[in-house]
């Protein structure tokens, strides 16, 4: 059997040395006789592996001592709902800036808790600084840097003074440094640049803890969560444990800094493919692309079926669009090689030059 090029905006691809691994520790966690998916989650063992990960994913990441990271199931969209829970802190409203699908799925969940200023509303480009209408007595300005369906990505860190800045870094996270000391909380889920689906990541900063909403679940309670380590209830441990390998693998090939260049390069030679065709268009705004998703249409939409059957049969798949706005999207983690972006600019090229 050989592998694909899977362009799957999530669940994506994971690295190839990091299913070897697992798959070789599946059965026998080293010399432990049995498998990760089998341990207690408050054995020596799995307490060895989660503080491991924590410790690899605070060194990646720059990771200051006064925050919090929390390792929780639910999906970066229960955050939506925990975020408000404990963020708010007393205050009834927060900013969130409208970027595309997901920021406007959790302004709409944050509306059953407070009152949302929409700071900023843009399609298909994201608001300059000056044009956030940012309001001063509020609780966090929650924003969403990689929209992975428009393809839209912030090209900026907004500045927000002393009001906690929040992200949905679900895309974004480990592609490239970032100054986390700049963010009060940052969440992902880990679907995309982490490892499998069921995963999600918390760093939160330690004064924004502790002070929820009346009847806020204790599941959803973030110093809760902190105060057991993560582990109040029964973690994730395979997904835990499989970002961990992760963790580890972006360290030996270079940490964040080399992720970045890599990804830039890859993200440059798809949209060079398709702004130097006349076959292909990204409605995107330049100065805003996204260097992880990278929506296209064809000139003809008749031809998107061919297409994607004939991308499929070289190895090149799941690159259809949203079905929110149709089109192809190529989605480009870490885990996608360099070969498989390759592949796919030339099967591009090959396809406009048959049928365009």
């Amino acid at each position: 059997m050989s592998r694909v090029y899977n362009f799957s905006a999530g669940p994506a691809a994971l690295p190839e040395e990091v299913l070897q691994q697992a798959q070789a520790e599946l059965l026998d966690w080293h010399g432990s006789g049995m498998s990760v998916m089998e341990m207690s989650h408050r054995g020596k063992e799995f307490m060895s592996i989660a503080a491991e990960a924590e410790a690899d994913l605070r060194e990646l990441m720059g990771i200051p001592e006064s925050y919090k990271v929390l390792f929780l199931q639910g999906g970066a969209s229960s955050q939506f709902a925990a975020i408000p829970m404990n963020l708010l802190r007393g205050k009834g409203r927060a900013d969130y800036i409208n970027t595309g699908s997901w920021s406007k799925k959790a302004i709409g969940e944050a509306k059953r808790y407070c009152e949302v200023n929409v700071a900023a509303e843009a399609s298909m480009k994201t608001p300059a600084q000056s044009e956030l209408n940012l309001n001063g007595d509020v609780a966090y300005l929650h924003y969403t840097p990689n929209e992975t369906i428009q393809g839209v990505e912030f090209p900026y860190i907004p500045e927000t003074g002393d009001v906690p800045l929040v992200a949905d870094m679900s895309s974004t996270i480990l592609s490239r440094p970032i100054g986390v000391s700049r963010f009060g909380m940052i969440y992902a889920g880990a679907q995309k640049n982490i490892g499998p689906a069921g995963l999600t990541l918390v760093i939160v900063r330690d004064d924004l803890l502790g002070n929820v909403l009346e009847n806020t679940p204790t599941m959803f309670n973030y110093a809760t969560m902190a105060e057991n380590d993560s582990m109040y209830n029964t973690p994730p441990t395979f997904g835990w444990y499989l970002a961990g390998l992760v963790f580890k693998l972006l360290k030996k090939k270079g940490c964040l800094a080399a992720m970045a260049e890599i990804k830039e390069r890859k993200a440059k030679k798809v949209y060079d493919s398709i702004d130097r065709s006349e076959f292909y268009a990204n409605p995107v705004n330049p100065a805003d692309r996204s260097w992880m998703n990278v929506p296209f249409t064809l000139a003809n939409a008749d031809l998107d079926a061919d297409f994607l059957a004939e991308a499929k049969s070289a190895g090149l798949v799941t690159l259809k669009g949203h079905r929110s706005v149709g089109g192809m999207r190529a989605s480009i983690y870490n885990a996608m090689p360099e070969a498989g972006v390759d592949a796919l600019v030339a099967f591009m090229a090959d396809f406009a030059r048959r049928r365009g």
